[in-house]
């Protein structure tokens, strides 16, 4: 991992300096102007004081090569959220933001060095421990999704999931209890649910040492229970629907993945697949994560639990 952000605000001298951020502080984003805020995706200033700690140092920052960046980090991370909320092409960045290639090229940076994963999971240990819990979990739930793909997916990457009858991709998530994504997985459609979720806990287990239990539906039943039980010392426990049960039945563990999966629904860019390349598609589940995140930290609390 990176280093932290600058730990506290910066204060300056001089009004005319409207943001914090390092771009503005040590970069030349102030030869560029401000924009005000104006759409719902924006983040708001109490977000952005919970956010700002946890972004990652720019490389160049750390004497690791490249320029000063040019453009502020709040502005940046705003017109991703607006991509992700609004469901429009990056050539569609209305024109107070950043030019969309910047945007881009600042998204696909994040992508390939890990930084969104890593800014994805500091929020997400932070959430964890305002909430009384201990930042790293000891138990997750496993669910997959099937959504349609857009004519912008390859037929590479893309297949028919014929349980679903979706054309398109297929969402591997495990989530904690609370429902924040811990790893995600895109495959193509006709991927079977314990193909890839092989892969995925292999994963899971890798990055989470302490998670000893996985919740699971029917779908993961078979030789992957015995499988995660002597390779990877990870109890998967098959939640399933009895007999007796008619209609819409709100099932022990299952539901908080399937809450999560909805909470991604809300989010336009992700009603439908439209990434060339399944890194994207999972880059922009975990921006859409931290969207809710910051929201739910900058959420006023009450009192006695502060």
């Amino acid at each position: 991992m990176s280093l932290l952000y600058a730990p506290e605000p910066v204060h300056f001298n001089s009004p005319a300096v409207s943001c914090d951020c390092l771009a503005h502080v040590y970069g030349n984003a102030a030869d560029h102007p401000d924009r005000v805020r104006r759409y719902p995706s924006d983040m708001t200033d109490a977000e952005w004081a919970e956010v700002r700690p946890l972004l990652p140092v720019p490389a160049w920052l750390q004497g690791r090569g490249g320029q000063p960046e040019g453009y502020c980090h709040r502005q940046m991370l705003d017109a991703i959220r607006y991509v992700v909320a609004g469901g429009i092409s990056w050539r569609a960045m209305p024109a107070d933001f950043p030019a969309w290639a910047r945007v881009y090229a600042f998204f696909r940076r994040w992508r390939e060095h890990g930084l969104i994963t890593e800014f994805h999971d500091r929020l997400r240990g932070t959430v964890r421990e305002r909430e009384g819990r201990e930042a790293e979990p000891t138990a997750g739930i496993i669910d997959a999704q099937s959504v349609r793909a857009a004519a912008t997916v390859p037929a590479s990457s893309r297949g028919y999931d014929g349980g679903k009858r979706v054309p398109g991709r297929k969402r591997h998530i495990v989530t904690d209890c609370l429902g924040l994504l811990l790893v995600v997985a895109v495959t193509a459609a006709n991927i079977g649910d314990r193909d890839a979720a092989a892969g995925l806990l292999q994963r899971l287990r890798r990055l989470h040492r302490d998670i000893t239990l996985v919740w699971a539906d029917g779908g993961y039943t078979g030789g992957l229970v015995a499988w995660c039980r002597d390779k990877l010392a990870l109890t998967l426990e098959i939640v399933k629907r009895t007999d007796d049960m008619t209609g819409f039945v709100v099932l022990p563990r299952r539901w908080v993945a399937e809450r999560t999966f909805a909470w991604l629904m809300n989010s336009r860019r992700l009603a439908r697949d439209y990434e060339t390349l399944p890194a994207s598609s999972e880059a922009l589940i975990r921006w859409s994560m931290v969207t809710r995140m910051s929201q739910r930290l900058a959420r006023p609390r009450a009192a006695g639990l502060r």
